[in-house]
């Protein structure tokens, strides 16, 4: 059994990002806050679906930056997340802040008028990543929420 990597789970913001890159076949389960009269006798309040999202690493731009993300599902126009080192995030024309924790996960935290998006996205293997999303709006209730785990594709080397 070989030891852990020094550098998972990441440690840094850039080294959190560089880790990002890759293409990832998805599995998301989306859930929808209902009350229980609107909830039906069916499945309504949730959904799965399946994707392939590809996720490049954005170079730092200047020394105030630490990075960004060039992300979206595979064949279709990325949105770019744009880090500054001073936990400000940048995600098209909205602005929001982010946060490494200590246990190697980041929080992305964006504002959508009066309701909040927080993200929070970990690995539990460097090509298992794991994504959950809980919006919360004004009035303090839930939104919606989503779970994702993530798998990096890894081409094998030619023999």
């Amino acid at each position: 059994m070989s030891a852990p990597s020094p550098d998972f789970p990441p440690a840094t913001i850039e080294a959190f990002l560089r880790s990002c890159a890759g293409e990832w076949m998805a599995l998301r389960s989306r859930f929808a806050a209902t009350d229980a009269a609107e909830a039906g006798d069916g499945d309504e309040w949730h959904t799965s679906e399946r994707g392939e999202l590809v996720v490049a690493f954005l170079e730092p731009s200047d020394a105030g930056s630490a990075g960004g993300l060039s992300v979206g599902p595979k064949g279709e126009p990325p949105r770019h997340l744009l880090f500054s080192a001073d936990g400000v995030l940048q995600a098209g024309d909205q602005q929001g802040r982010w946060l490494l924790w200590p246990d190697g996960s980041l929080e992305l935290v964006l504002e959508q008028g009066a309701d909040q998006l927080r993200e929070r996205i970990w690995f539990n293997k460097p090509n298992l990543r794991l994504r959950s999303t809980v919006e919360q709006r004004a009035d303090g209730s839930l939104g919606r929420a989503s779970f994702s785990s993530e798998i990096r594709r890894v081409s094998r080397p030619a023999s």
